[in-house]
């Protein structure tokens, strides 16, 4: 059973990382092919790491 507040927070948090990364890439003045990598990368291999790693399972029960 996957507990939907932990999805939402890990989301949350991995969103803002992304938006981070694009300021970041925004004050470097980076090549736009990585406002398109980078974000998506950090979004959806955080993603994948917190499901394999257990983060999204409810505890208990």
């Amino acid at each position: 059973m996957v507990s939907k507040t932990r999805v939402v927070l890990g989301m949350l948090l991995l969103a803002a990382l992304a938006i981070g990364t694009v300021l970041l890439l925004l004050a470097m003045d980076a090549d736009p092919t990585w406002y398109k990598f980078l974000p998506t990368s950090i979004i959806g291999l955080g993603a994948l790491v917190a499901h394999s790693s257990g983060w999204f399972n409810k505890k208990g029960t």
